[in-house]
C-alpha cells in the first residue's frame, strides 16, 4: 500500500448562491487503499501564534470569557476517503462540539450529517441530503484533484448550490 506523508493539499468550498467562500491550505497524509481508492488525512491548520489572540478579548475581568481564551482551540481531523465513483468526507472533533460526515456520489442523493454536542456531551443529529451533480477525481497516478458539485436539501427545499475542489500538489 502506498502512502505519501507531508503533501501540500488546498481545500477549497464555495456557495453559488451565497457569500460563502473558503480556502485551507495545510498537509495531509495520502494511504492508498487498492487501485482507485485512496483515504487523505488533514489536520486543520493552526490558527497562528495564540499568544496574540488572547489579547484580543473585549472582557479584562479574569471570571468572564477571556479566562476561556486561556485555553488553545484542539486541532480538528478532516479524513476524505476517495476514489472516482463517491467520496465520503469526516471530521473528526478531538474534544470539539462540531462534528460532520457527507457522502457524495455522482447522480446520487447522499447524506450529509451534522453532529452538535454540548457541556453535558448530550449530542443532537441533523440529517440533510445532498444531490451529487458531477464529481471528478483525477487520478495520475495518485491523486491530483478533486471537484464536487452537488445541490444542499432538506426535504423538498433546496439549501444551495456548492462546489467542493481539494488539490494535492507533490
Amino acid at each position: 500500500m502506498l502512502t505519501r506523508h507531508h503533501l501540500p493539499v488546498s481545500v477549497s468550498f464555495l456557495s453559488t448562491d451565497f457569500p460563502l467562500w473558503s480556502v485551507v491550505e495545510t498537509a495531509g497524509t495520502l494511504y492508498q487503499k487498492d487501485q482507485e481508492r485512496f483515504h487523505l488525512l488533514l489536520m486543520e491548520p493552526e490558527l497562528g501564534k495564540w499568544n496574540q489572540i488572547q489579547g484580543l478579548s473585549a472582557f479584562p475581568d479574569k471570571n468572564s470569557q477571556s479566562s476561556l481564551l486561556s485555553v488553545p482551540p484542539r486541532r480538528r481531523l478532516l479524513w476524505l476517503e476517495i476514489s472516482p465513483y463517491r467520496v465520503m468526507v469526516t471530521m473528526q472533533g478531538n474534544g470539539s462540539s462540531f462534528s460532520y460526515r457527507h457522502y457524495w456520489e455522482s447522480g446520487v442523493f447522499g447524506l450529509s450529517r451534522f453532529w452538535l454536542q454540548d457541556e453535558t456531551l448530550t449530542s443532537g443529529q441533523l440529517c440533510l441530503r445532498n444531490y451529487t451533480r458531477h464529481l471528478k477525481f483525477h487520478l495520475h497516478p495518485i491523486p491530483q484533484s478533486l471537484r464536487i458539485d452537488y445541490e444542499l436539501w432538506s426535504g423538498n427545499s433546496q439549501l444551495g448550490h456548492y462546489l467542493l475542489n481539494v488539490d494535492i500538489g507533490d
